[in-house]
C-alpha cells in the first residue's frame, strides 16, 4: 500500500486544498483525492508539482507501507 503524506505536509505548513492547487495549478478535486488518500493514480506533473511547492522530495510525499 502507497501512503501520501500530503495532509501531514500542508498541516506543516497550514495550507488548505485551495492553496494547494491555486498554488501548484493543479485541479481542486486531484488534491483532495490525495489528501484524503482516496487517489487511484496520480501524473509525475502532480508529483513534481507538489514536491517543488512542499520543497521535498518524492519519498518524503509519498511512502510504501
Amino acid at each position: 500500500m502507497i501512503k501520501c503524506h500530503l495532509a501531514r505536509l500542508m498541516g506543516e505548513r497550514k495550507m488548505k486544498v485551495m492553496d494547494v492547487a491555486r498554488e501548484t495549478g493543479l485541479n481542486r478535486n486531484t488534491v483532495t483525492l490525495l489528501y484524503k488518500e482516496n487517489a487511484q493514480r496520480v501524473d509525475f506533473e502532480t508529483i513534481e508539482k507538489l514536491c517543488d511547492l512542499f520543497e521535498c522530495e518524492v519519498g518524503e510525499l509519498f511512502e510504501k507501507q
